[in-house]
């Protein structure tokens, strides 16, 4: 038998923490609901319980009842509101109010257990809405810079359902799929960036470093000296003298080019460069138009009118080039024409073009669309893996050419200056 942390809700709404000895986690998640009680978290203790004879330390990991449980309802950063606070505010919140509580019961357990900081003050702010006799999506709606329009919509249709706690779930499971897309980009980023960084601090080593320790070896040479020997060893010169400057020329330019960039004009750029590249350029387009699928085929199965959708969808479309080609969809569908016809082919392929043509013709287009959706980022991830996987042997490769390249020019000028010795 293990010992285990919770913290719970009993049916009055107020919290409940303790420790109780089970099984496993499951068994004493069951436990508690046996005895009234709604698990928010469920965490093994350092220690053992009486009765384990073998005295191992439990293999059990911290339970998520909801994505991001820890210490406290809402950890992290307090200083704002991140991507990750609104998703652990949703999957609570779907908790309690199916554990029966009402919505502003819900959101005070949740005020009572987030820490001091930028998600509490949300947090107050919106059950005072709630006590003004305002619905959740109104108070939703004054935070603009938390909750786009995806959100509240989603949050707006369940209560015109009155099924706010099941689109509250299926909104969480919605930012967990997106969250786990992105983690899964950046994780896989991080090894080709370290070596990235790896061959250029070694490069710059050589040069900056290594190769003027050569130069005195070839004083005398002249115009003796082969032309690959003089180029490496003047790049080294360079790099040793003025190494700090160009350092800080390159931290500035990066800077001025992420201010650029952030320009209407420097957005229109980057999206049209970033959809004109080789192997990047279809995995962006088909990232785009599974983000655009998912969140349209969402607010169809929960209730959202089409024409809303749409606009919706439109808007959640980062890249501009990708946003604009699919601007003609909502005005087609105002005049009552159908979704397919208006699908420019050059954004979505004549089988995505089939798929919602079959959903639009059975009814169930916002099946149609999640699932072309799950096509799609099927697609993007297994487009992600292959090109990092060719990206690595290519870093390995660039890396060692240079290298190659800086020994082969030391070794020619010491060959040239055994020859002029002979």
């Amino acid at each position: 038998m293990a010992a285990f942390r919770y913290k719970a809700v009993n049916r009055s709404g107020a919290m409940d923490a303790g420790t109780i000895e089970a099984a496993d986690e499951r068994a004493a998640q069951r436990s508690l609901r046996s005895r009234g009680l709604t698990p928010l978290q469920v965490v093994p203790t350092s220690g053992v319980a009486v009765g384990d004879s073998t005295g191992a330390p439990s293999s059990l990991q911290v339970s998520k009842q909801f994505p991001g449980a820890g210490t406290s309802l809402f950890g992290g950063s307090t200083a704002q509101v991140t991507r990750k606070d609104v998703l652990r505010f949703t999957s609570e919140l779907s908790v309690l109010l199916k554990a029966g509580l009402p919505l502003d019961r819900a959101i005070k357990v949740q005020i009572d257990s987030a820490p001091e900081g930028a998600m509490k003050a949300l947090l107050s702010a919106l059950l005072d809405s709630l006590k003004g006799g305002k619905a959740l999506s109104v108070g939703l709606e004054t935070r603009t810079d938390v909750f786009d329009s995806f959100y509240i919509n989603m949050v707006r249709s369940g209560e015109a359902s009155g099924s706010l706690a099941t689109v509250l779930a299926e909104l969480a499971a919605y930012l967990e799929r997106s969250r786990a897309i992105r983690a899964s980009v950046v994780s896989a980023l991080i090894y080709p960036a370290i070596l990235a960084a790896v061959a250029i601090i070694s490069i710059f080593v050589m040069l900056g470093f290594v190769v003027p320790e050569f130069e005195a070896l070839f004083e005398d040479m002249g115009d003796a000296l082969p032309l690959l020997t003089e180029m490496v060893i003047g790049l080294g010169d360079v790099i040793a003298a003025w190494g700090w400057l160009l350092l800080l020329l390159g931290i500035g330019g990066w800077f001025l080019m992420r201010r650029w960039l952030a320009t209407d004009e420097g957005q229109q750029w980057r999206d049209r460069r970033s959809l004109a590249l080789p192997v990047l350029g279809g995995i962006v387009n088909r990232y785009e138009v599974a983000q655009f699928s998912r969140t349209m085929g969402t607010l169809l199965s929960n209730g959202v009118s089409m024409l809303k959708a749409a606009d919706i969808a439109i808007g959640t479309v980062r890249n501009s080039l990708v946003r604009d080609a699919l601007q003609v969809i909502a005005p087609a569908i105002k005049r009552g024409g159908r979704m397919s016809e208006s699908m420019d082919a050059s954004v979505f392929s004549p089988v995505a073009v089939q798929m919602v043509r079959v959903g639009e013709e059975s009814g169930s287009l916002d099946d149609m669309l999640l699932q072309l959706a799950q096509v799609y980022e099927n697609e993007v991830e297994a487009e992600i893996k292959r090109a990092l996987t060719l990206l690595e042997p290519i870093l390995i490769l660039g890396m060692g050419g240079v290298i190659a390249v800086i020994i082969v020019a030391i070794l020619m000028g010491i060959l040239s200056v055994n020859q002029l010795a002979v």
